[in-house]
């Protein structure tokens, strides 16, 4: 398994500075690595059982006790209609809608790493695993990128949108053979694939993205709105700007299950655009774009198992068509004077609490 790989890397390492602690460390993080992996079964689990409820009460077919994968699907989409909206606010706010889709291109990148070591040594890692190391590396490279160039965000981001492609491409036409027949699923996504090892990193970048954006939310807002005020007032913005970054290649390559490469960005962006047309504070925002996501990703899902299509479309599809009902109830609002525009006041105030409690601390 993954975890075993890891702790054999990290081992390793650590064996040019003190071969007498390979074993005892070796040892210690498979056990670690077992213990995690195991308690995230144990969740899926629970969530078979809960899927098993659901079926007995509505009789829907996708839902069938035979299909575990159907529920590890719709568990992946559940976590992605979280995940991507709760990051994706902070980052079509900064208008940084586009670096979804550099990410999603490394990604592949990461995939293709992961299937190259697998045909080529046989190494035995979860392609998804290699994924999350190299878009989160990315990730830092391009704010590395602006930071010492004093480039913009947009060409730091084409430049590692297009690094990160060749790369994969590259390794993809090293073995074409074997490699191309499991990058496919990669590339447009599938619902039949998600493994419960996937399930089990996925549940794992879930609990690390929620959690951070619940501890780091205030500094989070203020350097989104006014990241020249967050810096006078002693935020490091260098740093929250790092770990937004980070945050977003993680939901990239969990959707990356079910979405696909070509189509991961979509929801970063899709279903925060359609909460902004009828909200009216972030916070509002926030939650608005979060039920949209869900509903989108679950009806996107229904549609993909029934009608036999890819999942990703379908569920993009559903996204665009329910930012595009957003849109005119926005504008019926709008028309009736049931909202305020632009509706910046709101953001503002969060903005200027956020600054008081920065000082007060």
């Amino acid at each position: 398994m993954s975890a075993d790989v890891a702790a054999t890397l990290l081992a390793t390492v650590l064996a040019a500075a003190d071969p007498s602690v390979v074993l005892p460390l070796q040892g210690g993080l498979g056990s670690v690595g077992e213990l995690v992996f195991g308690v995230l079964l144990w969740v899926l689990e629970q969530w078979y059982w809960l899927m098993d409820w659901v079926y007995y009460f509505t009789g829907l077919e996708m839902l069938n006790p035979r299909y575990r994968f159907m529920h590890r699907a719709v568990l992946v989409g559940l976590c992605v209609g979280v995940m991507a909206p709760l990051i994706g606010t902070f980052l079509v706010h900064r208008q940084l809608a586009l670096i979804g889709d550099a990410l999603a291109h490394t990604g592949f990148a990461g995939v293709a790493v992961g299937l190259f070591l697998n045909a080529v040594i046989d190494l035995g890692v979860s392609p998804y695993l290699t994924a999350v190391v190299v878009a989160m590396i990315a990730a830092l490279c391009i704010e590395l990128i602006s930071e010492t160039t004093d480039a913009y965000n947009d060409v730091s981001m084409a430049i590692v949108l297009s690094t990160g492609f060749a790369l994969g491409t590259t390794l993809i036409s090293l073995n074409a053979g074997g490699l191309a027949v499991g990058v496919n699923q990669f590339l447009f996504g599938n619902l039949s694939t998600v493994s419960p090892q996937s399930a089990a990193i996925l549940l794992v970048l879930f609990a690390v993205i929620v959690g951070t954006v619940a501890v780091t939310r205030n500094q989070l807002l203020y350097v989104t709105f006014d990241e020249t005020a967050a810096e006078v007032s002693g935020i490091p913005v260098n740093w929250y700007n790092r770990v937004m970054v980070m945050l977003t290649a993680m939901v990239v390559v969990g959707a990356m299950q079910i979405m696909g490469v070509i189509l991961v960005a979509a929801m970063l962006v899709v279903p925060v655009a359609g909460a902004t047309q009828v909200s009216r504070s972030f916070s509002e925002s926030l939650v608005v774009s979060v039920v949209l996501a869900e509903l989108a990703v679950l009806l996107g899902i229904a549609a993909a198992y029934y009608g036999g299509v890819t999942a990703g479309g379908v569920i993009v599809l559903f996204a665009v068509a329910i930012y595009v009902c957003a849109v005119a109830i926005g504008k019926l609002q709008s028309a009736r004077g049931e909202r305020v525009a632009p509706d910046m006041e709101a953001i503002e105030a969060d903005g200027a609490d956020i600054g008081a409690a920065t000082e007060d601390d």
